[in-house]
């Protein structure tokens, strides 16, 4: 009993860490390609890059100019007395 008991754990055990050796080496392959990826695109500057997409402006910024100052607030400015 006990040895199916300890063949059993070790089959469990074998099992988890073949999956996962797998994950990682399929996450290393995966992370490689898309620094290749990358790399070609820094190097290849032939190929037309894709244009930056902005999004839509809040509803309540409709009609707002970029730089346009938007609240201003200027507080009092109290002077302090001098008591001598």
């Amino acid at each position: 009993m006990d040895s199916q008991l300890n063949q059993l754990a070790v089959s469990i055990y074998l099992i988890g860490f073949v999956s996962l050796l797998g994950a990682t080496l399929a996450f290393m392959y995966t992370m490689m390609v898309s620094t290749l990826k990358d790399f070609d695109e820094v190097n290849n500057p032939k190929r037309r890059r894709k244009k930056t997409v902005l999004p839509a402006p809040h509803p309540e910024m409709e009609g707002v100019q970029y730089g346009e100052e938007l609240l201003v607030f200027k507080g009092e400015v109290e002077e302090l007395e001098e008591d001598t």
